[in-house]
């Protein structure tokens, strides 16, 4: 067996789950404060920071001139449910069934937030959950996933959000949904801050996922747009009717931005509660976006594709660190990174075991110290597909009347105002459930089997080429090789997980 291969194979097994993360694992009062941050369809070029021409994101630009900037993150996935997903356990969503939005966990899952919990973290979820319903009876609602508290939408919300308290019925929340959410999150913060213990908290913003809408403040920052800016037709949903309508990309961007920057400075607002509070130094702050930017908002996407797609315009995304006490001094890092990255991460910063089943994330506490210059496994993608009908009955995993969702938004399906969940029990392995669009991406080359638009396999070197221009395949065809049995060995530890075979004794 060659060591390139080793790591995938203890993979496959779990073996390479079974013991802690190297480095000495940190004591009770070493243990830093965590607060996650997710935006909502915030694609990779939209901040300050990253050169965005019309954007205000002054807080994001802050916290990658003082922290430690991630030039290469990536979602784990090109949309919503499945990135949330694996930030929670770790683990690609296709070895679960989260296959795409509105697709639920497994309550078997072992998510951070009980790992922490056990740890003597207090634990609460703020914001967007969309992985089950957030209501009192859902096996997968935050607080079976290890969250003491939580005030959260099954999906995402605008102004004046309804939300769920610990699974109660959705009260509205008037004002700016970031505001809204973020003020909930300094009320928890500073309930636990009495109590003396160290917090885990996870703010997921409904921002900037279409319908846009935006505080009068706000708006006016981009009433001044270019008149050659966003001059096409993009279709989103009607705040007005919940239904699908066609706009001008520049009216529709305005509200955009307007969002962004309200998320922008409810991090600010949140960043001063902690250092008023004596917190910010020991807490680390980590933002990402959840996959990359949605067609109607793409106008200034570097990269090829968009939001669903498995090239770089859907995945790369920003992701920005910010912990005073550990990382002192201003980095930029061009790692190779990954959501499912944050779980083994955390695990190893609060001196806790992993989860004794297959990971896809590695811990980065070495990259804090400055230690990592490369990342030492590939990054595995994946498009996955469930099995369809004709293939044979379903059998749903959970009860469907637990996935019925209770909390509200503007978009309509149907004529419903509330998102219901699935997931399916998976027998066995069959070929065609390797189909779908997936890709690896190791240091330099990137691996793309069934893209959207192509029907075939494309090799991109995406240091030299992130735009994914020119597909190197027959220059390197021994690469390509390479990479795709890696890929299909992962896929086939993937489909093992999801058969449930993780789950037995």
């Amino acid at each position: 067996m060659t060591m390139r291969l080793l790591p995938l194979m203890l993979l496959a097994t779990g073996l390479g789950c079974t013991v802690p993360m190297p480095g000495a694992l940190a004591q009770p009062d070493d243990r830093p404060n965590i607060v996650l941050l997710m935006g909502d369809d915030h694609g990779w070029d939209e901040t300050g920071y990253n050169g965005h021409p019309h954007l205000k994101t002054p807080v994001l630009d802050q916290m990658a001139a003082s922290g430690l900037r991630l030039d290469r993150f990536y979602a784990a996935a090109p949309v919503c449910s499945p990135t949330r997903g694996s930030v929670i356990t770790g683990r690609h969503p296709n070895r679960y069934g989260t296959f795409t939005p509105g697709w639920s966990i497994r309550p078997e899952e072992i998510g951070i937030a009980q790992i922490l919990r056990r740890a003597g973290y207090a634990t609460g979820h703020f914001g967007k959950w969309h992985l089950g319903p957030v209501k009192a009876g859902s096996p997968t609602n935050p607080g079976a996933m290890g969250f003491e508290e939580w005030v959260s939408h099954d999906n995402f919300f605008e102004l004046n959000p309804p939300l769920s308290r610990n699974g109660g019925p959705p009260e509205r929340h008037p004002g700016e949904s970031s505001e809204v959410i973020v003020a909930e999150a300094i009320r928890f913060i500073d309930g636990v801050k009495q109590a003396g213990r160290p917090f885990f908290v996870v703010i997921w913003f409904g921002s900037p996922h279409e319908p846009y809408s935006g505080l009068a403040a706000d708006l006016a920052l981009y009433d001044r747009l270019p008149a050659d800016f966003g001059q096409r037709q993009v279709r989103l949903t009607s705040n007005e009717t919940g239904r699908p309508v066609q706009r001008l990309q520049r009216d529709v961007l305005r509200e955009r931005f307007a969002e962004i920057t309200a998320m922008d400075r409810s991090i600010g607002r949140l960043r001063d509660h902690l250092a008023g509070q004596g917190l910010r130094q020991n807490t680390l702050l980590w933002y990402c976006g959840d996959n990359g930017t949605p067609q109607e908002a793409n106008a200034t996407v570097p990269f090829r594709g968009e939001k669903g797609d498995i090239y770089e315009g859907g995945l790369r995304v920003p992701g920005v660190i910010e912990w005073p006490a550990r990382i002192s001094q201003p980095r930029v890092s061009d790692v190779n990174t990954v959501t499912s990255d944050i779980l083994p991460t955390l695990c190893e910063l609060a001196g806790q075991p992993l989860p004794r089943r297959p990971l896809d994330g590695i811990s980065l506490v070495d990259l804090f110290a400055g230690r990592m210059d490369r990342r030492p496994t590939p990054i595995h993608f994946w498009n996955g597909r469930p099995r369809p009908e004709s293939a044979g009955p379903r059998k749903p995993y959970i009860d469907p009347e637990l996935q019925q969702g209770t909390t509200p938004l503007v978009k309509l399906a149907g004529d419903k105002a509330t998102r219901d969940f699935l997931n399916f029990h998976h027998p066995g392995i069959q070929e065609a459930d390797f189909a779908g669009a997936r890709a690896i991406l190791d240091d330099r080359f990137k691996l793309v089997i069934d893209g959207e638009g192509s029907s075939g396999r494309e090799l991109f070197d995406v240091r030299k080429d992130p735009a994914e221009r020119n597909n190197l395949i027959a220059a390197h065809p021994e690469v390509a090789a390479r990479l795709e049995q890696q890929l299909h060995e992962w896929q086939q530890s993937v489909l093992r997980s999801l058969t449930g075979a993780d789950y037995q004794p």
